[in-house]
């Protein structure tokens, strides 16, 4: 009796580890509701911009839906959390930046740009962890100001082999997105050989 009881209690304690490890992977879901308000179905209550900011400094997975609809509002929260961010006195991107950024919508490069502008984000990432790791700063640990200063600036020893090593893959990236150009530019002339250009004139 006493061995079915330890059998049973392990197989309890196993399935609670399994339902632990499954609850701390799944999406964290928040609702939005039409007066604005955000609610953690986590947490059963509302939350604000500013905690779902941290949710993502946090490397917290979540998903924000409609409440009614149930329709995904993620990349408009996040894009209202860039906004405020912008607006409060450190923006990140300047007006250049931001009117070029708008022309490459709707022009036949915008897959091609986007998905350079990600992966170079994701490359300059790795390089900030590897930095991170490399001066002996523990997983999420912030950089100090005088790291941080030295990460931006490129002149620490440590940075200046990392950096060399980001602007190579940010090369191989702009190379692959040529080669990806050159691609679609053939694809085009095999629909529109010789003699068929849009601006070619009919017989």
């Amino acid at each position: 009796m006493t061995q079915a009881r330890a059998r049973a209690t392990r197989k309890t304690g196993a399935a609670g580890e399994a339902d632990d490890s499954e609850a701390s992977t799944k999406e964290r879901v928040l609702k939005k509701y039409p007066n604005r308000r955000l609610y953690d179905t986590h947490s059963s209550g509302y939350i604000t911009l500013a905690d779902v900011r941290q949710m993502v400094l946090d490397n917290e997975r979540f998903v924000v839906r409609d409440a009614k609809t149930g329709e995904d509002l993620t990349r408009s929260i996040l894009l209202q959390i860039i906004l405020e961010a912008e607006a409060d006195g450190a923006p990140m991107f300047t007006t250049p930046v931001l009117a070029n950024i708008i022309r490459f919508y709707g022009h036949t490069m915008q897959g091609l740009m986007g998905s350079y502008l990600e992966k170079n984000i994701q490359v300059f990432t790795d390089m900030q962890a590897r930095f991170a790791e490399q001066s002996g700063l523990s997983a999420g640990q912030p950089f100090s100001p005088e790291l941080w200063a030295q990460f931006m600036s490129g002149q620490a020893p440590i940075m200046q082999g990392l950096m060399s090593n980001y602007l190579d893959q940010s090369k191989q990236l702009f190379a692959q997105m040529q080669e990806q150009m050159h691609k679609q530019a053939g694809s085009l002339e095999a629909l529109f050989p010789a003699g068929f250009g849009l601006g070619a004139k009919r017989p």
